[in-house]
């Protein structure tokens, strides 16, 4: 890949101004050194639970699933990961059916599910602010050598980051590291289906 192209496809990774430090090949080479926090919105999902006659066979509860694009784009993200070799330590996740099937199809490492990271049962309505402190909290313990993957939703990210979070989209990351104060910083957003465009232009 050209320089030129190169800087296209790595300004084409979304951010807010100003926040992003890694990006393209900068941000695939930090991660597979190690030491960051991936924490990402489930993959895509509809809005409304299925019924008995279209919920998997698992889906006992009948809670949200992922749509077709949620299983793909998980998958094609985990795949890229791997062919990266970004190494993964830690798995930690919603213990919703959703957030669930995203480490599934992404193959990401056996989860643990963190009633903290759940929607409470209210799907898209607000996380609380318990749950917003308690990753905070997290997100002052990173890994080393490897990097940490957090699967929650859209409010639990918008009610611990709203600045950070804002406009996120289903299945994307935000990319966590030391800020060399005890805390964390944001380094760099990645859409789900952003991952793979990384994995081709290595």
């Amino acid at each position: 890949m050209t320089p030129k192209i190169l800087l296209l496809f790595s300004a084409s990774i979304a951010i807010p101004a100003g926040a992003q430090t890694l990006q393209g090949q900068a941000l695939v080479t930090a991660l597979q050194q190690g030491g960051y926090i991936i924490v990402m919105r489930h993959a895509s999902s509809p809005r409304e639970a299925p019924g008995k006659e279209t919920a998997n066979a698992d889906n006992v509860r009948l809670e949200r699933q992922l749509d077709e694009d949620g299983r793909a784009t998980a998958a094609a993200m985990g795949k890229a990961l791997r062919e990266l070799k970004i190494p993964i330590d830690e798995v930690l996740t919603s213990p919703t059916y959703r957030a669930l099937e995203t480490v599934k199809y992404a193959q990401f490492g056996p989860p643990h599910p963190m009633a903290e990271l759940g929607d409470n049962g209210q799907s898209m309505k607000g996380g609380t602010e318990a749950q917003a402190m308690w990753l905070r909290n997290r997100l002052k313990n990173f890994p080393h050598l490897a990097n940490t993957i957090i699967v929650t939703h859209a409010p639990n990210l918008m009610q611990a980051f709203p600045k950070d979070a804002a406009g996120v989209a289903d299945g994307e990351a935000l990319i966590f590291g030391p800020d060399g104060k005890g805390g964390a910083k944001l380094v760099a957003r990645v859409k789900i289906d952003e991952w793979p465009k990384l994995a081709a232009a290595k």
